[in-house]
């Protein structure tokens, strides 16, 4: 266990410390709370550290140095906090490290560049994670907490000192993009899309005039209807002898039909009489009415 000169007892509630670095990770924009809390705290205890087992927010930096108002005389709160940076033994090349939990229901105020360009902040309303590696200074803030005598140290505000830039963005950075001539009015953020589930719909496959067609669905193919077979046919099978074969149907012109019909009124005329057609010259030698075929009378 480290042996540090000051003590959580010795400092004073109400003091700020600036502490400078990049930022290697962090949860700013959400409490860790609920089942989030119950995996950091069981990590933390693996890892030989002290669970916090409160709804905090969390910021690691690396570089770290504590920007001391007075370099000649640092105060207590500055030399409590410079103490407890430390070196990572997984990667030293990240230098003097310092982590800090914040316990507490409110999120720190995060201030970002100003668009004016004029050096002034503003406020992060984004609600979003700042992105690893941008250079930013943590501003805690010593308490007191209820029925405990040493001081602790809360998260009060992390000051951004370049375009910020967010976790899950791509890390694409604003200063590298205006060096190209393209400067973007405002931070990027990625576009979620909600995906409708597919539905058995006619999908649009051609558009014309501003109408979408649906695409041809399948059809059930035509049953085919046997024909019932001819008389012929079927007396043929009975006597063996060999049906009849059809002529193909040969399409008539009008004159021909014409021609049909008055051969065909021709025979049919009188037809289903009693008395039927002239069949000769009737007994007057011409001078009467011709005798019918059919029944006669000859006396």
């Amino acid at each position: 266990m480290a042996n540090y000169s000051i003590s959580a007892s010795q400092i004073t509630e109400g003091k700020n410390v600036f502490i400078r670095g990049k930022l290697g990770f962090a949860v700013l924009a959400r409490l860790i709370n609920g089942a989030e809390l119950v995996t950091s705290d069981q990590r933390k205890t693996m890892n030989g550290m002290s669970p916090v087992g409160k709804p905090h927010t969390t910021a690691t930096i690396i570089h770290a140095e504590v920007q001391f108002a007075d370099p000649n005389s640092p105060t207590l709160e500055e030399q409590f906090v410079s103490e407890r940076c430390y070196d990572s033994p997984k990667r030293p090349e990240t230098g003097p490290n310092y982590s800090i939990d914040s316990k507490g229901s409110t999120l720190p105020f995060i201030a970002i560049p100003s668009s004016k360009g004029d050096g002034t902040y503003d406020q992060d309303k984004s609600g979003r994670e700042l992105a690893q590696g941008l250079d930013v200074t943590l501003v805690l803030r010593t308490y007191k907490p209820k029925n405990f005598i040493n001081r602790g140290l809360a998260l009060e505000q992390v000051i951004v000192h370049e375009a910020p830039r967010y976790y899950g963005a791509g890390g694409i950075d604003q200063a590298e993009l205006a060096a190209r001539g393209i400067v973007l009015n405002e931070t990027p953020r990625p576009v979620q899309v909600a995906l409708a589930p597919a539905a058995a719909v006619p999908v649009a496959t051609e558009v014309e005039d501003g109408l979408s067609f649906p695409a041809p669905q399948p059809t059930s193919a035509p049953v085919a209807v046997a024909a019932p077979a001819p008389v012929q046919s079927a007396l043929a099978t009975a006597t063996g002898a060999p049906a009849p074969v059809a002529a193909p149907a040969q399409r008539e012109t009008l004159e021909e039909k014409l021609a049909r019909l008055e051969s065909e009124n021709a025979s049919l005329k009188d037809a289903g009489s009693a008395v039927g057609s002239p069949a000769g010259p009737g007994p007057w030698d011409g001078s009467g009415p011709a005798q019918q075929a059919g029944i006669t009378y000859q006396g």
